[in-house]
């Protein structure tokens, strides 16, 4: 059984929701349908024309890509121009685009993370918050005989983290009362009978997150016909999400030995580079994409080096001034989420039990030659 659009794209928002985005993204469907069966989705970093022609030739209904075909408003779809046929060929062969930008940047195993895990950066945190999860605190009374069940299924589904702490929780044993009235099904007790019951009182913590997930967890694991629960709102700081990482090397490196690694972790044949080679680098910092303005953060973060794309020139000789490193390895570093997103396409369907499959689009867009 095939996969429908809008499952495969549920699937994805797992890794990579929306919410994640900086305001104002162009991110979601782009072109085409998520109403018919998905058979093969191809990853991509950019849309151009040859990755078109290879979804045609491999028969893919959906390409997940990162970077927008269509930036802002369309004021007419003329077909005699580059960006029409492109469009009229998407169309034409119902080929759908589906775009996650800033939302894959800073989601946990999407760019930067990949970015940061070449490199063996540790103690990674986020050099721009973005998104901080709210959290809630939830109360639900469970009879004693199902409390374990209770507990793993609000686990599982991502209740009780606290830090790095998971499994959080608070149980007080008691006594619950309840009538059923006429046209019940009690799980105990008999209808017109006040009925005393042992029950514990649990007390967890749930990011915003997950708590539509958890709330259906619960309800699936309690053997209750209706839930006595209660949600309440804290003023607790849930977990952060950020563009960019910084973490520790896993060694000091000179510089220059770190401009190596980055060429062969990101296959770039050649980078850029802002101060001494010689210099002792223990921190750093990566943020794929256009990161001349976070040089800032990097070195608030206490990072010696940034290593990012499409330095410009002033950028440069600030960084410089500053005292700061700068490793430019272009912006199609970014291509390091292709074979990433179609891994992790491929393990959520097959979990689901899907035929449909994903893979990483071969073709380069890499759009300079290096002489």
């Amino acid at each position: 059984m095939f996969a429908k659009g809008q499952t495969v794209i549920q699937l994805f928002e797992k890794l990579a929701p929306k919410h994640y985005a900086v305001p104002d993204d162009r991110i979601g469907l782009q072109l085409g349908s998520l109403q018919k069966e998905i058979k093969k989705i191809l990853v991509a970093l950019d849309v151009t024309d040859e990755v078109v022609e290879e979804a045609i030739r491999t028969e893919a209904d959906l390409i997940i890509a990162h970077h927008a075909i269509i930036f802002r408003p369309l004021k007419n779809l003329q077909t005699d121009t580059p960006a029409g046929r492109l469009y009229e060929k998407l169309i034409k062969h119902d080929i759908a685009v589906y775009i996650a930008h800033t939302n894959l940047d800073v989601a946990e195993g999407g760019i930067n993370d990949l970015m940061a895990e070449a490199l063996g950066l540790t103690d990674l945190t986020p050099l721009d918050e973005v998104h901080t999860d709210k959290l809630s605190k939830l109360v639900v009374f469970v009879p004693q005989t199902h409390h374990e069940q209770v507990l793993e299924a609000l686990f599982n589904a991502g209740a009780g983290w606290i830090g790095d702490y998971s499994h959080c929780s608070f149980n007080i044993p008691g006594t619950g009362t309840f009538l059923p009235r006429e046209g019940t099904s009690p799980f105990l007790g008999k209808q017109g009978k006040l009925e005393r019951a042992d029950e514990v009182r649990v007390e967890t913590i749930v990011p915003a997150s997950v708590q539509r997930a958890v709330i259906q967890a619960m309800l699936k694991a309690h053997p209750y016909e209706e839930v006595a629960y209660d949600l309440y709102a804290m003023d607790l700081k849930g977990r952060t999400f950020g563009l960019g990482r910084a973490g520790k090397l896993p060694q000091p490196v000179t510089l220059g030995e770190l401009a190596e690694a980055a060429k062969q972790a990101y296959d770039v044949p050649t980078v850029r580079v802002v101060g001494d080679l010689g210099r002792t680098v223990r921190k750093a910092a990566v943020l794929g994409g256009s990161g001349g303005r976070y040089v800032r953060h990097a070195m608030f973060a206490g990072a010696d080096v940034l290593v990012t794309g499409d330095i410009d020139y002033h950028t440069a000789h600030d960084a410089l001034a500053a005292g700061m490193c700068l490793i430019d390895v272009g912006h199609n570093v970014e291509k390091i989420m292709k074979r990433a997103v179609a891994e992790y396409m491929n393990r959520a369907l097959a979990e689901k039990k899907y035929a449909t499959s994903a893979a990483a689009s071969e073709p380069s867009t890499e759009p300079f030659q290096f002489v």
